[in-house]
């Protein structure tokens, strides 16, 4: 079957090859796909559009159809990124920041470029131009990708094996979620006492103090770097340092059990229990640590940290003119109050927000290991190292 497939140009296979207009964006009209709705494996997020004026006229040139591939053209991390459109819930066009790639629908089975364009973002980024903030792919460069098509009933097997696996995928990322649904209402238990009433309020002074151990940045001295995702959502390496190659004098160490907050952009939730894999991590003097007093169980902190409810309460006491510098200090965090129950009522909800963490995690690690299936079967099947008949087997 090999000798069946052809090497062309994507202009070759192409009917049209365009960057979208930039239209005037208001509250109705035209839907307008950009960027942002150009999604990894393949997928256009129309949730992430906006509209043009409604009185403004698009070219009808300009009107997306079914089969249409988008390619994010424009700077940025997401440059060369590609998706093929297989639903239109309304009339749609592209700004400027995406190029339409129209297929020939004899060249092209439906579904197929998409797949094939999807993987190629490093090839497209190869390909661009400009300065470093501006960089871009143009409509030309686009065309003059290299592919090879396999004849049309071959891609036609290649897009029902991908979408088999896209399929369990989805099928995966909507337990997930339905999961995280059932967090998120179970976390009302966090205030909740034996009698399921609001636990009595209480200030944070009296569920933890400020309690910061500073080391020195010593040269020859290795030192583990942390950051605190926004959220409450954790802990995150940032990597190894030498104690030299730093401006800080000394930094905050970080302990297991302890709450540790970032003063930076604190509305948006940067607070979190560290965890026994990050105990002896450091971090600078943005990053206070509390410790617990002695009726809080860690576990619950852990999830209380990933409440609305706490982060709410942080944002109304940020202090500063300009937003993204805006602070959380300790003291003001610590005047915070929320419903604090017993300890024995914290154990038991943190068992039960725990175990569906737990669940919520194990699915996320599958969907996460098909992916990566995923992108490997693809990308065999489209260079022929995997055979479309074991595939087909496989899936």
């Amino acid at each position: 079957m090999s000798d069946q497939w052809a090497k062309v140009t994507l202009g070759e296979a192409c009917r049209s090859i365009k960057r979208g207009k930039a239209p005037k964006y208001v509250d109705e009209g035209r839907l307008v796909l950009n960027q942002k709705c150009v999604r990894d494996e393949n997928r256009i997020d129309f949730s992430l559009a906006r509209r043009t004026d409604l009185l403004r006229a698009v070219p009808e040139h300009a009107d997306l159809r079914i089969g249409d591939v988008l390619i994010n053209s424009t700077g940025g991390g997401t440059l060369g990124r590609a998706a093929e459109i297989r639903e239109l819930p309304e009339p749609a066009t592209a700004d400027s920041h995406v190029t339409i790639v129209r297929p020939d629908p004899e060249r092209f089975a439906l579904g197929f470029a998409g797949l094939a364009l999807s993987i190629r973002k490093a090839a497209f980024e190869s390909l661009q131009t400009g300065s470093t903030n501006q960089t871009e792919l143009s409509a030309s460069s686009i065309a003059s990708m290299p592919l090879t098509l396999p004849p049309i009933s071959a891609q036609e097997r290649i897009v029902e094996v991908i979408s088999a696996v896209d399929g369990q995928i989805s099928a995966l990322d909507n337990e997930s979620g339905a999961l995280e649904g059932v967090y998120r209402a179970a976390a009302a238990l966090l205030w909740r006492n034996a009698d399921g009433d609001e636990a009595e309020s209480r200030p944070l002074s009296s569920v933890m103090r400020l309690d910061v151990k500073r080391t020195p940045m010593q040269t020859g001295s290795t030192y583990r770097l942390a950051g605190v995702l926004n959220a409450g959502k954790g802990l995150v390496g940032k990597g190894e340092f030498d104690g030299a190659d730093t401006e800080y004098t000394a930094m905050n160490v970080l302990r297991e059990n302890q709450v540790v907050m970032r003063k930076l952009t604190a509305w948006e939730g940067p607070i979190t229990v560290v965890p026994a894999e990050f105990d002896g991590f450091v971090a600078s003097n943005e990053f206070p640590t509390f410790t617990l007093a002695g009726d809080i169980t860690p576990g619950w902190m852990k999830h209380v940290c990933r409440s609305p409810r706490l982060w709410a309460e942080m944002q109304n006491r940020v202090v500063g003119t300009v937003q993204r510098r805006k602070r959380l200090n300790p003291d003001q965090l610590l005047s915070v109050a929320l419903p604090v129950p017993p300890r024995s009522e914290q154990e038991q909800t943190v068992e039960a927000l725990d175990a569906l963490e737990g669940q919520v995690a194990v699915i996320r690690a599958e969907a996460t290991r098909l992916r990566q299936v995923r992108a490997g079967l693809l990308a065999g099947l489209l260079d022929q190292t995997i055979e479309i008949e074991s595939a087909e087997l496989e899936v």
